[in-house]
């Protein structure tokens, strides 16, 4: 399946945190052509392993993470009128969720709704000049009665994800959900797919609940025991109206990311110097980015046991933790390229 085909079908699939069970589907299926052993740990995360092709002395083990889940709701509470109150799940901007429409994924069947609050009709002066804040909205699905609820199958619990479907923008630019961080699984299971011949062992990990703590990377990273780290993400592109350069200087179809600093993470010496080194050898675009107020699973790889040296690789992409991203289909591929070459280098540096 080409790259973009793969991003597209993770980019459709609904895996909020803590139900990334479609999407762990897809990867599975996705990775197990290209690895010697794939597993799923006890709390969800996939671990694909590439083992080392020479076994003349105890190989390196890398491990390659990009997160499974994203941003969503849970059904809260439902009303005796038969709408369903919402918990954000992730960081999601409360702007960005008025008339949106969302999909219920119950246990009988994934049903539509959408976002609704009080008409902008019948509000006072002061009311409309507010935004409307998450606890004041509902999901609507067309149900006349908390029973009727009920009946259709929601129960409290069931994740909502927005209804938002991949399309393609002229030659190279796509629009999807949940962009962060499908399309980091997408370079990630790319990548195992074009390496060839490997002096380490590498770890492809789909990991879960990162948009609630990085936990899976926490778990995923102790049990792995890896000498390198690597993260596949995605960071702010900043060439849009209104952002200044130095808020956010990365920009789409400049190459992808590496990060120098974010709130998680001082990425190590070797693994950023390397990543350069890389890129500038085989003549592939990158950005640098420090500052970024967000982290990434890095941030937990790199504290696991005596400590991971660990880095980032990140595709700039627009409107990030909203219903709809959009990004490069030119900066992903050159993602690949990178983590592949350097995945290559690593056991003569470490």
């Amino acid at each position: 399946m080409r790259l973009e085909k793969v991003l597209e079908s993770l980019s459709n699939a609904c895996g909020v945190a803590g139900r990334e069970e479609e999407v762990r589907g897809l990867i599975k299926e996705m990775l197990e052509p290209y690895v010697d052993e794939l597993r799923e740990d006890k709390l969800g995360n996939v671990i694909g392993v590439k083992h080392a092709t020479k076994r003349r002395r105890k190989p390196l083990n890398v491990m390659l993470a990009a997160h499974m889940d994203e941003i969503g709701l849970l059904v809260k509470t439902v009303t005796k009128e038969g709408f369903l109150q919402f918990f954000k799940i992730g960081g999601i901007d409360d702007r960005v969720l008025l008339a949106q429409r969302v999909i219920v994924h119950a246990r009988k069947k994934a049903l539509p709704g959408i976002i609704g609050s009080k008409p902008p009709h019948i509000q006072k002066e002061e009311e409309r000049k507010k935004i409307v804040e998450a606890s004041q909205l509902f999901i609507d699905i067309g149900a006349r009665s908390k029973e009727e609820v009920q009946k259709m199958g929601v129960q409290i619990g069931d994740p909502v994800s927005f209804d938002s479907k991949f399309a393609k923008l002229g030659k190279d630019k796509v629009i999807g959900k949940a962009f962060d961080d499908r399309v980091g699984c997408a370079i990630m299971i790319e990548t195992m797919k074009r390496l060839g011949e490997v002096d380490c062992n590498v770890y492809a990990v789909g990991t879960v609940q990162e948009e609630v703590g990085l936990r899976g990377a926490t778990v995923a990273a102790f049990g792995i025991h890896p000498d390198v780290g690597l993260a596949f993400d995605v960071t702010v592109a900043g060439d849009i109206p209104g952002v200044k350069e130095v808020e956010a200087p990365i920009k789409m179809d400049k190459g992808p990311s590496l990060t120098i600093a974010d709130a998680g993470l001082i990425a190590h010496p070797k693994v950023l110097r390397l990543l350069i080194e890389t890129a500038e050898e085989n003549k592939i675009s990158y950005q640098l980015e420090t500052g970024l107020p967000g982290a990434t699973d890095a941030a937990r790889i790199a504290l696991t046991r005596e400590g991971v040296p660990s880095g980032v690789i990140s595709v700039p992409t627009r409107y990030i933790h909203s219903p709809t991203a959009l990004l490069s289909l030119s900066d992903v591929e050159n993602a690949v390229k990178l983590a592949v070459a350097f995945i290559s280098k690593v056991p003569k540096h470490f």
